[in-house]
């Protein structure tokens, strides 16, 4: 994306891989809005060479949902990409022992001051709110680009897409790519849809 001309920025959550703070849910909306905040003021977009008129925000698993949550109230935003996203809505309808085993056995090792138990409390406080699907609606004047794989996520993606259309979205893009939930065996293909994407957008390369 960066040889492509685009300014990328990338970040840990809070609580995450060594980034200060408890991890929550929904801090990483919170850490996601602020990292638009930070590209759209003056001081860093004149340092960093930004447009904060022409951002995009992508993200992979959980951060396709933070995307698509993000999107759905930032209409500043030209674009946005998911990739293989997780609906953490979904997640939370699941029994509390059964969530809390599969939150132990995701990743626990690179977050900070939780717990499985406080993770599965917390996406079933928040079914609700965190349901992709519940976000469709604010969604149809997104230009979104969803990409799925053979993980077992793309029917909920699929459900996203479908709902977004039948609300008169026309600016949904999707691709079904026959891979893993991290694209092992599919990085230059994703690299090139992606950038295919981002080429759609007038005027060309952006921030």
């Amino acid at each position: 994306m960066r040889r492509a001309g685009w300014t990328v920025v990338t970040f840990n959550y809070r609580g995450s891989w060594g980034s200060p703070g408890q991890y929550r849910f929904m801090q990483n909306l919170e850490d996601a809005n602020a990292v638009l905040a930070f590209a759209r003021d003056p001081a860093n977009a004149a340092k960093l060479r930004i447009d904060p008129k022409r951002l995009v925000i992508m993200g992979h698993s959980m951060g396709g949902w933070v995307t698509a949550l993000t999107a759905a109230k930032d209409k500043q935003l030209i674009g946005a990409a998911m990739i293989s996203a997780a609906n953490l809505g979904r997640f939370g309808q699941a029994p509390r022992d059964q969530l809390a085993a599969g939150m132990k056995a995701n990743g626990q090792e690179a977050l900070a001051d939780t717990s499985p138990e406080i993770m599965a409390d917390e996406l079933i406080a928040n079914a609700d709110t965190f349901d992709l699907m519940k976000n469709a609606p604010a969604l149809t004047s997104t230009n979104l680009f969803i990409l799925s794989s053979d993980d077992g996520l793309a029917p909920q993606t699929d459900a996203l897409a479908k709902a977004i259309r039948d609300g008169g979205g026309a600016k949904v893009k999707t691709l079904h790519v026959a891979t893993d939930h991290s694209w092992s065996d599919a990085r230059v293909r994703l690299q090139s849809e992606v950038l295919g994407w981002l080429q759609t957008f007038s005027g060309g390369p952006g921030n």
